[in-house]
């Protein structure tokens, strides 16, 4: 089998000025005759301002490295920097602030149910001391995703794609510096995904903003810079868009890289 295509940044490149560094990090859970290793010496780079969709089979590792990256695991083994910190090695609140500065979409929203639409984005700006102005900014938000006419709703008078755009919302608030979104237009209709995953290009084309994406949603490659496809825990491709496209015929495309 031909080598990837791997597109990453040179090794020399100052983890400093990347979004994400990742260096030769293995994963697994269980203990003893239970060990199981599910990612096998992962590098990658997220620079600043670039949109990554990350693909692969069912238990490729997708989900699990994107928690790691999220700093919502402990590495086990290799080297992590996200937005210029080292997580080897960093106590729970170091954890918390680094986690303050990433957005995260679920494929659960996890919305508070006796709060409102707006209550639960409000929430969002509260954890970065932004107090003042925090209804207009839920407000802004929700209304650029097609809500402001549900912005005081609680979630049991909502859909399940409006819910799904009210968590977004809350992920997008305070324009992370990068974004994790796992499945994000699953549960939305076309328009709906297309105005998710525009704001998205907007917040990495003007704010500088890293998005790496776990998706089967095919409609949406379009937006990437990069496609990542992992295979049984390791990095099987990296490839731009446009060589992407070239190398696989749409007709003949194994549909197993986009689930889940």
């Amino acid at each position: 089998m031909a080598s990837p295509n791997l597109t990453s940044p040179a090794p020399n490149a100052l983890p400093a000025d990347l979004a994400v560094c990742i260096r030769n990090l293995d994963y697994h859970f269980g203990r003893g005759d239970l060990k199981k290793q599910v990612l096998f010496d992962i590098s990658i780079d997220l620079p600043p301002g670039q949109i990554v969709i990350m693909t692969g089979p069912s238990g490729s590792g997708k989900t699990t490295l994107l928690t790691l990256i999220g700093a919502l695991r402990s590495l086990q083994s290799g080297s992590l920097r996200v937005l210029g910190k080292e997580v080897v090695g960093l106590g729970k609140h170091q954890l918390v602030e680094v986690r303050r500065n990433i957005g995260f979409i679920f494929q659960a929203h996890n919305l508070f149910a006796s709060l409102t639409a707006c209550q639960n984005v409000e929430m969002a700006v509260e954890l970065v001391g932004r107090f003042g102005n925090k209804r207009a900014q839920a407000v802004d938000m929700l209304t650029r995703l097609g809500l402001a006419d549900r912005v005081d709703y609680k979630p049991e008078a909502l859909s399940g794609g409006q819910k799904q755009r009210v968590a977004i919302a809350r992920a997008l608030v305070n324009q992370p510096k990068l974004i994790l979104a796992d499945e994000p237009t699953a549960a939305l209709d076309k328009k709906s995904g297309r105005d998710v995953v525009t704001l998205m290009q907007i917040l990495a084309r003007e704010q500088g903003c890293t998005v790496l994406m776990v998706t089967h949603d095919n409609r949406i490659l379009d937006v990437a810079d990069r496609i990542i496809n992992l295979v049984d825990g390791a990095l099987a491709s990296d490839e731009n868009l446009d060589t992407f496209v070239a190398s696989h015929d749409p007709k003949t495309l194994d549909r197993r890289m986009f689930i889940l």
